[in-house]
């Protein structure tokens, strides 16, 4: 008897879902980077989730949802906070520490993290090699990406901290995905949407609180913000956040999560190509090889998933 996937009914949307926490959210470096110039890290956060999340939430109640479900704001609360929030506050304290560069090697790691922690998928993630060879070769090929500067960045100090802070991060991330996939119920998964926005305006508020404590909101200056930097956050609210956020909600429902987790490879991937063409950054023969064996583990990781997609339908 043959059985249909739900990704498989909607393949369209899978692929535009992938386009946009593929290459849109690989984009978001670069203006974050922009923003920064102007914006506070945690005032950048509170902006971007407060707009972002308060335009999803009211698209979705236009929509009839029901959107003030206890059950879908608790769990989105969850979710927000160690998701969203931790993440990204971490990596902005990591960075007081470490370059981007490193920064982005060790957050690719965070696919790995998906692997290692999604023990429901442990008999299907290890008896296939695949999934161990793409995996391994993806994280390699974005050590690979920045290898010229690895030893002397290794050498600064307190990096150590830096790593650790970072680490954690990644860990947040990985196991906030896994709750977004496996403690939502039958009514979170309708209301995909509207769960991010919920994810997205609490983690907001945590920005807030930081950016209050921080002495962020007292020193801000909004008047002074340049034409490009508003034009980032704009940028950093519309697509990153209000498609390219909601996009990787709705795929860890129709999704396995290891596969959704690729994104962590091939962000530096896109951030590199826009830094190269944008940036004036120069790009050589190791990187641009780094960058190929990206790909490879990506490939080799959906492969495997494709396989046995293949086979559970033909059953």
């Amino acid at each position: 008897m043959k059985s249909q996937n739900p990704s498989k009914r909607n393949l369209p949307g899978v692929i535009i879902a992938y386009f946009l926490i593929y290459v849109v959210w690989g984009s978001t470096y670069f203006f974050i980077g922009v923003a920064l110039k102007d914006f506070s890290p945690f005032l950048l956060g509170a902006l971007r989730f407060t707009t972002a999340g308060l335009i999803l939430l009211g698209i979705c109640y236009l929509r009839g949802e029901q959107i003030f479900k206890k059950s879908l704001v608790k769990r989105s609360a969850v979710s927000g906070i160690v998701l969203l929030f931790v993440d990204m506050a971490v990596v902005m304290l990591a960075q007081r520490y470490l370059t981007s560069s490193l920064v982005a090697i060790i957050a690719s790691s965070t696919a790995l993290w998906i692997l290692l922690l999604d023990v429901p998928m442990w008999r299907t993630n290890f008896r296939n090699p695949l999934t161990i060879a793409g995996g391994g070769i993806g994280f390699g090929g974005v050590v690979m990406l920045y290898a010229e500067q690895l030893n002397a960045e290794w050498l600064h100090p307190q990096s150590e901290r830096g790593i650790l802070l970072l680490v954690f991060g990644c860990i947040s991330w990985a196991l906030g995905t896994l709750y977004a996939k496996y403690r939502s119920s039958r009514e979170e998964e309708v209301n995909a949407f509207a769960g991010s926005a919920w994810q997205m305006l609490f983690a907001s508020v945590m920005f807030w609180i930081c950016a209050v404590v921080n002495g962020d909101v007292r020193e801000a200056d909004l008047s002074t913000v340049s034409v490009t930097s508003w034009f980032s956050l704009l940028y950093l609210i519309s697509f990153g956040s209000l498609l390219a956020y909601s996009a990787y909600v709705w795929l860890l429902k129709v999704r396995p999560a290891a596969e959704v987790g690729t994104h962590a490879y091939v962000n530096p991937f896109i951030a590199v190509l826009l830094g190269v063409s944008f940036g004036n950054e120069q790009v050589t023969f190791v990187q641009l090889s780094g960058l190929l064996v990206i790909l490879l583990g990506v490939m080799l990781i959906s492969r495997k998933r494709n396989k046995m997609k293949s086979t559970a339908i033909s059953r």
